[in-house]
């Protein structure tokens, strides 16, 4: 368990209880990490550190809201303390409200900007003095196709364009102290919160595959794989820059 690619490291993963960051979790932990998952679930943390810790896993869960600066603080404390240091940030907690432009409320822009890019940049700084001190980081922030232009998202693909822009902002600012910066933005993915309302038979899911060049949905693993990637030695070359990682969706885009 300990031999892995990330053997020693301390890895913080937000909106970590489900989907994405539940499957970079499980990567991470194969691999050697220890790994503390910050979520608002405290249902779905508590279940998986007990998966986790059944594979023989470092695991920490820390109920957090990462939109509030001294929750997060205090979670960096508590990972700090346990494990005396923080080598790997994967910035995923996220949310969306899907609205047309007209009937986007004043609520709903705060709050998906304050979960999607104040969180980002709250857990970044919590954690970059340790990086710092050690000189060593990976930060991986998870964008969206999105990015590019979505219908019924403007403050969703706002937050999502606005997150690599930090992203190669902080891989200048940071490349001093050895610490990574990249993107992953991902199209379609079967997480918990898409199949609920996407069905797998439905006519709208149907044609959402029928769109993408791989024909077949992105899977959380998927992701997760490439979370494992960026977050490993494997990529210590590779800094400011945003993968897409969706079927060949945005290759297609060209087309039009």
């Amino acid at each position: 368990m300990n031999q892995g690619r990330l053997k020693d490291r301390v890895a913080m993963i937000t909106g970590g209880a489900r989907g994405i960051g539940k499957a970079a979790a499980f990567k991470m932990v194969k691999e050697g990490a220890s790994v503390a998952l910050l979520d608002i679930l405290p249902e779905d943390l508590a279940r998986l550190g007990k998966e986790l810790k059944a594979l023989g896993g470092k695991t920490l869960g820390i109920e957090t809201d990462v939109t509030q600066k001294k929750e997060v603080e205090k979670a960096v404390e508590k990972i700090l303390s346990k494990w005396g240091r923080v080598d790997i940030l994967v910035n995923n907690a996220g949310i969306v409200k899907p609205a047309p432009l007209e009937n986007v409320q004043e609520k709903d822009w705060d709050q998906v900007v304050d979960v999607n890019l104040k969180g980002a940049f709250f857990c970044t700084r919590a954690v970059l003095p340790s990086m710092k001190t050690h000189r060593y980081g990976k930060i991986v922030n998870l964008s969206s196709r999105a990015s590019l232009g979505k219908e019924l998202r403007t403050v969703y693909a706002a937050t999502k364009a606005a997150l690599i822009g930090l992203t190669r902002t902080w891989a200048l600012e940071l490349a001093q102290y050895n610490i990574n910066v990249n993107a992953i933005a991902p199209g379609p993915i079967a997480t918990e919160l898409f199949t609920s309302a996407n069905p797998a038979d439905s006519p709208r899911t149907k044609a959402i595959i029928n769109g993408i060049p791989l024909k077949r949905m992105g899977q959380p693993e998927d992701v997760g794989n490439l979370i494992l990637f960026l977050a490993s030695d494997e990529s210590s070359f590779i800094t400011g820059q945003v993968i897409f990682i969706c079927g060949g969706i945005t290759v297609g885009l060209a087309h039009y």
